[in-house]
């Protein structure tokens, strides 16, 4: 009997694997209910301020002080969301997200006083945190227990590339200045949101998971692998359980530095640069431009290098890079003036490597070392360094900056520094003691997809 040979991968398959892209076949609705998200939350950010001013009577310091406001009242929200998507699934809590936030554009269309948009704004907000808490381990699951790094990498550069255009198309609504106009954006929005969550429902999760004959890719918890959106009954343990493991709790420890540095161009860049290098706001808006075109090109490739090596080596290079950064920064403010704008470039390639090293490894990190029953509750716990961080960051580093320039981008380069070594020793397995291990310290993350550590 002749030997049978595998068929050669088409030029497209070919293109995919150089270009560091996942397998994208039959996954064409998961894709596109991110590139929606994407897209409508850059809609959104750019757009929301501008339309309440011009659609109602409200002063813009009233409006984004109830946006504020609005965005506040989530943040304990994730531990209860957490809690469905241990009893719900991934699946289901990442369409009810998209459908909660297009309820709450379409009671944006109604609002006109404050209280009206801060509750519709914590609606939206809802249904964000909803959707971003369950599409990372909706994530593991449509990768089929490989590729993991690149399909998290391959997110990361779609909701770039939505943001961008979002953005882009708001700025084109908003030349248009009628109310009517606005009005029609904020509908289309609404409609492009519900058609996400439709797509996502309609998922047919079952067949892509692990036990779809893909092999385990992520260690087996104790109870038996559910697909999303599928109950096993009330999970055992609870946030207590959470707040026992100390190494989850290292993780979430670390990614709070990243979230810090990812404040830094919304926050920090523009006017450090402008009021203490002296430097136009025009090219602030070049480098801003520069960093989103970069993690648009190259997450991908990024993701492809990431995924041979151990997630905690690139966890550790990625906070060395944004030290690094963080240091240029700093420095820019004893240099020659005809030298700033090299260094502002330098530090922001720097800032942005350590963006396309992070973003993966601590997405599949706070997924594969949760266990398969309580891992809602365990990003519940994540996602608040996200919250928290957020909050935070504003008013912590604009408030260093106005002690002194230098101060902010010493504290950044101190937390990431700091992170080092509670990043350190994250993907071992962890010594025997009298409790169980959770699910994901069952073998080392580096092992889980049987591939060779480079």
């Amino acid at each position: 009997m002749m030997p049978q040979h595998s068929p050669a991968p088409s030029a497209w398959r070919r293109i995919q694997t150089a270009w560091g892209l996942p397998d994208l076949a039959g996954k064409g609705r998961f894709v596109t209910a991110n590139l929606i998200d994407s897209l409508g939350n850059g809609l959104a950010v750019a757009f929301t301020i501008v339309f309440f001013v011009k659609t109602t009577s409200l002063s813009l310091a009233a409006v984004g002080a109830a946006l504020t406001i609005g965005q506040l009242l989530v943040l304990p929200f994730p531990l209860f969301i957490g809690r469905l998507l241990d009893t719900y699934g991934p699946r289901t809590v990442v369409a009810a997200g998209n459908w909660i936030s297009a309820a709450g554009f379409i009671g944006f269309l109604f609002s006109h006083a404050v209280w009206q948009i801060v509750l519709w704004q914590f609606v939206v907000q809802l249904g964000s945190t909803a959707f971003w808490m369950g599409n990372s381990p909706l994530t593991v699951l449509v990768a089929q227990g490989g590729e993991r790094a690149r399909w998290f990498g391959f997110v990361r550069a779609l909701r770039n590339v939505g943001v961008g255009f979002g953005g882009a198309a708001s700025a084109v609504a908003l030349s248009i200045g009628t109310v009517a106009g606005l009005q029609a954006v904020m509908v289309i929005n609404v409609v492009t949101f519900a058609v996400a969550g439709w797509l996502v429902i309609t998922l047919r999760v079952a067949e892509t998971s692990e036990e779809a004959g893909a092999g385990p890719a992520e260690p087996k918890p104790a109870e038996p692998e559910r697909a999303a959106g599928e109950t096993t009954g009330a999970p055992s343990g609870g946030y207590r359980t959470v707040l026992k493991d100390t190494r989850y709790l290292r993780l979430v420890a670390t990614n709070l530095s990243f979230v810090f540095a990812s404040t830094v161009i919304s926050v920090l860049l523009a006017v450090y640069a402008v009021d203490n290098l002296d430097v136009g706001a025009w090219i602030v808006g070049v480098f801003v431009v520069l960093n989103a075109v970069m993690v648009a090109l190259l997450q991908t490739l990024a993701s492809r290098w990431i995924e041979s090596r151990r997630p905690v080596t690139v966890l550790v290079l990625a906070l060395l890079f944004n030290a690094a950064a963080f240091v240029v920064f700093g420095t820019l403010l004893v240099l020659p003036g005809w030298a700033v704008i090299a260094g502002l470039l330098i530090a922001m390639v720097l800032y942005t490597v350590a963006e396309m090293l992070s973003s993966p490894p601590t997405s599949e990190l706070s997924v594969v070392m949760a266990p398969e029953h309580l891992r809602g509750r365990y990003l519940g716990v994540y996602q608040l360094s996200w919250s928290i961080g957020g909050a935070v960051a504003p008013a912590l580093l604009t408030a260093l900056l106005e002690g002194g320039a230098a101060l902010p981008w010493v504290f950044l380069t101190a937390i990431s520094v700091l992170a080092v070594p509670l990043a350190l020793g994250l993907d071992r397995r962890p010594a025997a003691t009298n409790e169980a291990a959770p699910a994901g310290d069952v073998a080392p993350v580096e092992q889980l997809d049987g591939d060779p550590v480079g």
